[in-house]
Order: structure tokens, then sequence, then C-alpha cells
């Protein structure tokens, strides 16, 4: 198992990251006292909202890290937990779904992290999208109850398949022993979250910059091609400014960053499939100005196991 260590280039990177928050912080009271004059302001008020909840968000991001491993799992661990909640919370279930819901949280996700903890990748691969998916219907099958039993089953399935699964796969990076990166794992998931949140944060400002072409209006109405392709451009080129953090070179990791910039917007679009189709705006109210747990991970779900695989297939021996 790799060990960890607070590096140089961890330092830097978060000294990165709180100028930019600080920035972020200056140019929203600015606004708020030259176009608001210091009242209410919707537009700037959400602003506020956003980067109040980033600092909170990467503070507690950087008090892991400052931890070590286990606390990096274990923030992972909680975050699945109120996944998880936000999703069973719109699915369809009856009373004869209970066994299967207490078996998604009181056994499978517990099980999947300590499975990353332990590295045991053989396991932490098949536990879910195997095992998980056959017990589940079969405790569901147990109570009788058969109406509408094939939508509650996909229903539990997918809540588990992507609020524990895809999402332990951010922590698993920790796992990877890659030669000539020891200690340093912890930039993995460092460059992961900053790529695909980063790539959100550039498609919304592309497009109110110069969007003006839906790319999908029934699914994401604020989505447009000018955003979509201002936003992943930019992401790809600020991975390729990452690598330094990474043990890819310059143009892998562009190339790496390109691949999860679109993973994460093709995640967004399921992900806000479902919820119009449970007819809600936000999965949740858990986090001001950026709605629920999921709404921030959405992105991050998809683009985790397949950043994930690609590093283990390429650089790991």
């Amino acid at each position: 198992m790799p060990t960890l260590h607070w590096s140089h280039e961890t330092w830097l990177l978060f000294g990165g990251l709180f100028g930019v928050l600080l920035l972020a912080s200056t140019v929203t009271a600015l606004l708020r006292w030259r176009v608001a004059g210091g009242g209410q302001h919707a537009v700037i008020d959400n602003l506020g909202q956003r980067v109040s909840a980033w600092w909170w968000m990467i503070g507690i991001m950087g008090v892991a890290f400052a931890l070590g491993r286990t606390a990096v799992i274990v923030l992972f661990y909680l975050l699945s937990f109120f996944a998880l909640r936000e999703f069973v919370t719109i699915i369809t279930t009856r009373r004869g779904d209970h066994r299967a819901i207490v078996a998604a949280f009181f056994v499978f996700l517990p099980l999947q992290y300590v499975l990353v903890y332990i590295g045991w990748y053989g396991m932490f691969s098949i536990l879910i999208p195997v095992y998980a998916f056959l017990v589940l219907p079969i405790l569901a099958a147990l109570s009788s109850e058969t109406t509408r039993f094939l939508e509650r089953c996909a229903g539990v399935q997918w809540a588990v398949m992507v609020c524990v699964f895809c999402i332990s796969h951010v922590p698993a990076l920790l796992t990877l022993p890659i030669p000539g990166f020891d200690g340093r794992n912890l930039l993995l998931i460092a460059f992961l979250v900053i790529v695909v949140q980063g790539s959100d944060v550039l498609q919304y400002v592309w497009g109110k910059l110069c969007g003006k072409r839906k790319i999908a209006p029934l699914l994401s109405p604020s989505k447009t091609v000018e955003g979509f392709v201002g936003g992943v451009a930019s992401a790809t080129a600020l991975g390729a400014a990452l690598w330094w953090i990474t043990p890819f070179s310059p143009w892998q990791a562009g190339a790496i960053a390109l691949v999860i910039a679109l993973m994460g917007f093709l995640g967004g679009l399921v992900m806000s499939a479902i919820k119009r189709d449970r007819g809600i705006k936000d999965w949740g109210h858990m986090i001001q100005g950026h709605g629920g747990m999921l709404d921030r991970l959405d992105s991050v779900v998809f683009a985790a196991p397949v950043f994930f695989h690609i590093t283990r297939y390429w650089w790991v021996p």
C-alpha cells in the first residue's frame, strides 16, 4: 500500500487554490458594493453563496489531506452516504424494499470502503457490479411484493452504483503503487476534482459569455454548445498545466483531462435526466448555493472510475 505525505506540490497547489478563492471573494465583495450598493442582488448573492461553499469544500478537503489516507477515505465514505441518502429519497420504493435499502447503507457501502482501505482491488472492483446487483433484488423479491418490482430494483441498484461504486473510485486512487510517485497519490485526487469541477465552472462562464445554442434543452437548459466547447477546452488546458502534480507528461495530462472533462459533462447530463424524470430541480439543499451532495458530485461520479482505470492500466506495473 503506498504511503502518503504532504508534499511540496500539495502545498503549492492548496496555496494556489487559496489565492483563487481569495480573489473570488474580493471580486464578489466589489460587485456587491459597486453593482448592488451593498444590498440584495439575486445573481451576486448566488455567487457569494457558491464562493462560500467552495471555501468550506476546499477547507474540508485540505484538512482531510493533512490528516492522511484514513481521513480521506472516511471523508468519501461520508460523501457516499449522503449522496446515497439523496438518491434513495427520489426513487420509487415500497415496504418490500426495506431489506435491500438497509443492505445498501449498512452492508455494501461500508464494505466497499473497507476494501478500498485494505487495497483489495479484485474484490473492490466487483463487489457492487456483481454481488450487490444480485443480492439487492433477491432481498426485494423475498418480500413477495411485485408491484413495479423492476423499477424499484433498478432504482436501488442505480443508487448504489452511482453513489457508492463510482464515488469510491476517488479514494481508491490512493491505493495505486505508481513508480516514481511515492507518497503523492493525494495529488491524483486533487487533479481529478480540479479538472472536473473546473470544467463545470468554465462551461458556466463560457456559456454566460457567448452561449447561444442549447446543447440539451430538455435536460439542462443552461448548457450551451459554446459553453461546452469552451469549458472542456479550458479544462483540458488546465489539466495540461497541472501535469507537475501528476505522474503524467504535459500532453498526457491534457489528454486525460479531456477524457474526464467529457465524462464529467456526460455524467452531468445523465444525472440531470434522472432529476427531470423525478420532477426535481436539485438533489437536495445540503450545500448552500450548490443544492445537494449529488449536485456537486454528479460529474465526478462518471469521471472517477474512468480516471482510476486509465491511471491503473497505463501507470501501474
